[in-house]
């Protein structure tokens, strides 16, 4: 009973981190800027920290529920 929100929020996270590593993919393959009125320089690395962290703290969530 206590492990539903823990697979719900890995769920989540999983899903939010897939997301933003495919979003920011796309776009930097479009030579799209990330964000407007950023450089890429600062968003790109803050895209690669944060999506593989969403991943593994989902992958966390999932295996512990």
């Amino acid at each position: 009973m206590e492990s539903g929100p823990a697979i719900f929020a890995g769920t989540v996270f999983v899903l939010f981190g897939t997301a933003l590593l495919a979003w920011a993919g796309m776009r930097l393959r479009g030579r799209a800027p990330l964000v407007e009125g950023v450089e890429s320089p600062l968003a790109v690395p803050l895209v690669l920290v944060f999506g593989p962290a969403a991943l593994i703290t989902g992958a966390w969530l999932l295996l512990s529920a």
